[in-house]
């Protein structure tokens, strides 16, 4: 009990309320309740090595040796820790009289000590021989006036939700702080004293002190916010912390792959839009997949080509289609890729297959090409490739229950109510630096096989021929359902490095995409992630992907629109993006602004695809972005 009363009143003085009463509870009984009474904890419970506060256990730790050499900014892997800490610094100037005096008799005993070994023909201990040289230095720098001295203490509380945690956090604290040639002691029988030296009350219980110079000490200073202003790149927002320019070329990365996660309407379309239009300025090409015509301002406005997938259009692609594989490696077999993209395709349209199953359809697939006089033989591949209804004829043909079933599950694309859509030949092209395709306009059971498709679509085409390239997934959810779409992006991010590729992963439902272990491995695959404003319902999962501290959570849930957190490697800032007027006007989504435009403007003729000889369109030059930075509006955001 008098634990919880130390502990209560040092939280009342903090917040200025009076302290506990002398009476106790039964005072508190006779007395209204005071903001003491409503912050303080239900519980303390104080161990020999540990402290539980409520539901929280907290351990501090001090620091007792430090290395002779460091550099600056060497604390910086404990500021950066991947878990919440409380870290306090004590600084005490001293007299550089008393010191003076205190290094000459220290330097005098150490003097007379190598003079005794020498004269008794010992060797000299290293260790003495080195701090006499160290005294020496410091003896000079202090009487020239160009060093003070202090008193430095360094504690470290570890808080966490359960005690295998707190061990866990602790391990990893020492170990890191071990890396530096730290020596880290718990606050045996002394918990309570070290919880209160870490508080921001600016009094050091423990005490636990080094003699360090002013060269030393400035070293300390956490200089630990992330610069991310590289010499290359393009414009993502500012830094929350210090108003500088993030700046970054996502292919200096170990892979230029990227995902964003934030909640409906907290700006994750509208940053995107950004970096598409100023990558557009440094020759990348981009290719995104659009699923709620989000894109299509922003299309016509630079130039580029917006493709719509819907009843009715025009725009066909075969998924039998190898085209775009005859001018590629005869390494190997273009014929085998393609069947297995193939098998993973039909998953997703006809649902899961047994391992009977599997193997017919393999048959009848190879069974289909050969009937079109496609073998492995690359010479063959040039030939027209075969159709979905080929495929429904070569089954029916076999006259097997198994086959049949499968023609069944597939008649539908063929001769029933979603025939023409995926039964044609191809008629499109990915010919613009631009290129956009459209299935906001199919039923929702149809956008994963679409995107299925797309994305295969235009994996062949990345293959084929390597350039600077973005691909652009939105709403990434759509494939997470399904175990076959799922393992295809992730082999998109695996293996967009080798192809010059990054890839964009964009979903506001977080929990979907991380609830399969494909989500996360893409996650993994992605050097740059872009947390946006986040619900309260998936931010705990947030936090234990991303190993998000309590303020990162807090951040996020409290995030206007187009603020977040930025990851890049091991550095990460808090961000918030910003656009000038002209680019704001082509990217915003809001109805209200949409709206509000004038009649007419920026809208380009829609058009499904044209013919495939048509030869590449430049982005045309006159319709690229225009940026000023006299004028920047953060109020837009949307």
């Amino acid at each position: 009990m008098s634990n919880s009363k130390n502990i209560a009143s040092l939280l009342g003085r903090m917040v200025g309320s009076p302290p506990l009463p002398k009476g106790g509870a039964a005072s508190l009984r006779q007395k209204p309740l005071t903001v003491t009474d409503v912050i303080a904890p239900p519980a303390i419970e104080v161990d020999f090595d540990l402290l539980k506060v409520g539901d929280w256990y907290y351990r501090t730790l001090f620091v007792a040796g430090y290395p002779r050499f460091v550099s600056a900014n060497w604390l910086e892997p404990l500021i950066s820790f991947n878990h919440t800490l409380d870290i306090s610094m004590y600084i005490y100037p001293t007299r550089s009289e008393e010191i003076l005096e205190n290094l000459k008799r220290k330097v005098g005993e150490m003097e007379a000590t190598i003079q005794s070994d020498l004269k008794r023909g010992r060797v000299i201990e290293p260790s003495v021989q080195v701090a006499l040289e160290d005294a020496l230095a410091l003896q000079q720098e202090l009487a020239k006036g160009s060093e003070r001295f202090f008193q430095f203490g360094l504690y470290v509380t570890i808080p966490a939700k359960t005690r295998e945690d707190l061990d866990k956090a602790t391990k990893q604290v020492e170990a890191t702080l071990g890396s530096l040639l730290i020596v880290t002691k718990k606050a045996i029988l002394q918990m309570e004293e070290g919880l209160k030296t870490t508080l921001p009350t600016g009094k050091d219980r423990l005490v636990v002190t080094r003699n360090m110079d002013t060269t030393s000490l400035a070293t300390t200073f956490p200089f630990t916010t992330s610069e991310l202003t590289a010499n290359e790149g393009i414009l993502y927002g500012l830094n929350e912390h210090n108003d500088s320019l993030i700046i970054f070329d996502r292919f200096t990365l170990e892979n230029a792959n990227s995902v964003v996660f934030g909640k409906s309407g907290g700006g994750k379309s509208y940053m995107v839009k950004l970096e598409v239009m100023r990558s557009l300025m440094f020759d990348t090409e981009v290719i995104i997949i659009d699923p709620e015509n989000e894109y299509e301002n922003l299309t016509h406005t630079l130039g580029g080509e917006y493709i719509r997938f819907r009843f009715g259009s025009s725009t066909k692609i075969n998924p039998f289609d190898l085209a775009l594989l005859s001018g590629g490696s005869n390494d190997e077999s273009e014929l085998g890729q393609k069947i297995l993209s193939l098998h993973g395709f039909f998953r997703v349209v006809m649902g899961r297959l047994t391992p009977t199953e599997d193997a017919l359809l393999d048959r009848a697939i190879i069974l289909t090409y050969k009937q079109k006089g496609i073998t492995p033989d690359p010479s063959t591949h040039s030939k027209e490739p075969p159709l979905m209804e080929d495929l429904y004829k070569t089954l029916v043909g076999m006259e097997e229950v198994l086959a049949k079933g499968l023609a069944d599950r597939i008649e539908k694309f063929v001769r029933g109510s979603l025939v023409g859509i995926f039964d044609q030949q191809t008629n499109v092209a990915i010919r613009n630096q631009l290129t956009v395709f459209s299935i906001r306009d199919l039923e929702d059971e149809l956008r994963p096989i679409a995107m299925y498709l797309i994305l295969d679509f235009i994996w062949n085409k990345i293959r084929y021929n390597k350039r600077r390239r973005l691909l652009i997934v939105d709403e990434a959810w759509y494939l997470m359902k399904y175990p076959d779409s799922a393992q295809f992006l992730y082999g998109i991010a695996k293996r967009a490095r080798k192809y010059y590729l990054g890839l964009t992963t964009i979903t506001q439902d977080v929990e979907d995409f991380l609830a399969t272990e494909m989500g996360k491995a893409i996650i993994q695959n992605s050097s740059m992630q872009i947390l946006l404003k986040q619900s309260s319902a998936a931010i705990d999962t947030i936090a234990q992907v991303f190993y998000l501290s309590e303020g990162e959570k807090h951040l996020l849930l409290a995030a206007d629109v187009g603020q977040g957190l930025f990851f890049a490697g091991p550095a990460h800032a808090a961000m918030r993006v910003i656009a000038s007027p002209e680019e704001h006007e082509v990217a915003t989504t809001r109805p209200q602004e949409a709206l509000a435009e004038k009649p007419g403007v920026n809208q380009a003729p829609q058009h499904d695809a044209q013919p495939v000889t048509q030869e590449a369109t430049a982005l045309p030059k006159s319709n690229r972005p225009i940026f000023t930075v006299e004028t920047v509006q953060t109020n837009k955001t949307g």
